[in-house]
């Protein structure tokens, strides 16, 4: 495995509107979700945060994950294959401050005219889609949150991904 790459899909539920940059370093200016890869030791949620912030100078924080993407031995990724992970984020700041190093647009765009242009790669396109689902039907319908919960060894802690569980579910015993 190579290092893990994550982008944040920061979505204002009150506007409708998504954040997205276009990179500066692509051959084409497809709009795409602001990320980069993680550092050792750091979390899912904090690297997409983090990122995000890096690129685009907009705050937000972690709601769930929404899609991850596998492939292997694609062109640069030296042999090793590749994870991808896509988190739905909610930004807490507005007033976008990119960077210019590595983006060349950066802007809130409606997620309706994401889920329309021709302009973007087909996994932005389809995370879109999710996104518009749950904006619509209820983001219980997509998310994957997380958990923490304590592992087998003394005093760690693991973090769990999934669809929530309802309360009654969390403390069945045996047969209820």
């Amino acid at each position: 495995m190579g290092p893990a790459g994550y982008q944040g899909a920061v979505f204002d539920e009150n506007t409708g509107k998504i954040l997205v940059v276009q990179d500066r370093n692509k051959l084409k200016n497809m709009w795409k979700f602001p990320g980069g890869l993680s550092e050792p030791g750091e979390d899912i949620g904090d690297t997409a945060v983090r990122e995000v912030f890096e690129e685009t100078g907009i705050k937000s924080e972690f709601r769930s994950l929404l899609s991850i993407r596998q492939q292997h031995t694609h062109p640069g990724a030296f042999g090793k294959s590749d994870m991808y992970i896509i988190c739905r984020l909610k930004p807490y700041s507005f007033t976008v401050n990119f960077c210019q190093h590595e983006c060349l647009k950066c802007e809130w765009m409606d997620l309706s005219d994401l889920v329309k242009t021709k302009n973007t790669t087909p996994i932005t396109s389809r995370v879109a889609r999710l996104l518009l689902y749950g904006y619509r039907e209820g983001f219980d319908k997509i998310d994957l949150t997380m958990e923490e919960l304590p592992a087998v060894y003394t005093g760690l802690f693991y973090k769990l991904y999934h669809k929530k569980l309802p309360d009654n579910y969390k403390t069945m015993t045996g047969m209820d």
